[in-house]
Parts: C-alpha cells; structure tokens; sequence
C-alpha cells in the first residue's frame, strides 16, 4: 500500500529559485504542490523586495493553475509583525491540512534553521530542494529545463542598472561580475518567472520605466530589520502586465 501524499505549500517569491524549487516538488511523488504563499507590501501591493506588483503575481499565479495565498506586510516589517504575520498564516495552512513547507533557499544555514524553527510550532516540516546545489548549475538547469525569467532588481552595489530588466540566459550568466553569486543567493539579484514547465501559459508583460528604491539593511537573514540607519539601495525594472 502506497504511503499518503503529503500536502504542501510553496514559498513563493515569483522567481526562479521558488520555481525550480516547486519545480523539483511537483515532480516528486512524495509531495503535493497545493498552494503558493507570498508577502505582499500593504503600501503599494507588490511582492517583497522583488517590487514586481501582485497583478503580475496573480497572473502569473493563474497561468501555474496553484491557488495562491498572499500575506500582507509593511514595507519595511518589524520582527513582531512580520512573525505576527506568519504564525497566523501557518495557523490556516495547518488547519487546511498542510504539513510540509517547499522553500528555494540554498546555502543560507541561519535562515534554514530560522524556517525549521518557525514551521516545527505547527508540526510542519521544510523541505529545501535546491540546499547546497552549485548555484551555476542550478541556473544552467533552470534554463535547460525552458524557463523564463527576467531581472526585476539588482543591488546597485553589486551590479549595473543595465542588469535590470534582462532576461535569464546563458549570456547573463556569463555576464555576471565576478564575486556574484549565480543565482543571486546574497540578495544581488531577483527574479520574475513568466513562463516554464509549471506553467500552463506564459504570463505577457512589456518592460517599464527604471526606478530606485533604498532599503534598511538587515541585521541578519532571518528578516529581521536592523537597528542602525545603514541602506541598500536596489535598481528595479518595472514590469506592466498585458
């Protein structure tokens, strides 16, 4: 007798990490892909730090045919209301019958340990499909596997406005500056998926105008905001639906 499908959600940033970790979920048969979960800016209704606006998340929630669920959050949340935030949103998710979290982190040890210790007070379990994988093979593969992706931001100490608003191929793989990280996993990019093997329709946009953002500086991974003034600031590439 076969064991019972364990029922799952998503993480889910909109861009590629997130979706090749589905990805790799919805292929295994361990696992059932129910929900994609994101948090989204009260202020102006975009996806957190990627600034892409939640039309385009609800499309392209739509066209991957995965119910999505959306936490709403300050711009810049506190610790208390960013776990305020969460704890409700895990409280439903396990009420609704799910045990399993599928994340896109990669080798970010005090993140991983922070999730693990947030979903064990609901008796879910994380799941990090992509954990130590080389983050060049991971974006050679999502390419491979025909995704599609654009920049929507990049760190403007780590890269060139010009990075914003390309798409993911092998040529800006090759382009990246040296000190980089491949798939962005030091925050020095991210992503908007718009088409790929989840998807049942590619999601249509036309690029916008640039724009400029600061950010506090976080005091560690685990989303906490930092006591000192200390900014990054981040070039982004709007995105307008079709």
């Amino acid at each position: 007798m076969s064991r019972p499908t364990s029922k799952a959600f998503c993480n889910w940033s909109g861009g590629k990490d997130s979706a090749l970790a589905c990805y790799y979920a919805m292929q295994d048969k361990e696992y059932s892909v129910a929900k994609l979960v994101t948090n989204i800016t009260k202020e102006d209704q975009r996806i957190s730090m990627h600034g892409v606006h939640e039309t385009l998340l609800d499309m392209q929630a739509r066209a991957i045919g995965i119910p999505l669920q959306k936490m709403i959050l300050p711009a810049q949340p506190s610790m208390y209301d960013y776990e305020k935030e969460v704890s409700a949103t895990l409280g439903r998710l396990q009420r609704e019958g799910f045990t399993h979290n599928i994340f896109g982190d990669i080798f970010l040890e005090d993140l991983k340990q922070y999730r693990e210790n947030q979903l064990s007070k609901f008796g879910m379990r994380a799941v990090f499909p992509l954990w130590k994988k080389d983050t060049r093979s991971l974006l050679q593969t999502f390419i491979n596997l025909g995704f599609k992706a654009v920049v929507v931001c990049v760190q403007a100490s780590k890269l060139e406005k010009s990075f914003a608003g390309r798409i993911i191929d092998n040529s800006f793989l090759n382009d990246l500056p040296n000190g980089v990280d491949a798939c962005g996993e030091n925050g020095e990019f991210h992503t908007f998926v718009f088409d790929g093997p989840i998807f049942k329709a590619p999601v249509s946009f036309t690029l916008g105008e640039y724009y400029y953002k600061e950010l506090n500086a976080p005091s560690s991974t685990d989303g906490k905001t930092s006591n000192t003034k200390e900014t990054m600031g981040f070039w982004h590439r709007e995105l307008n639906p079709l």
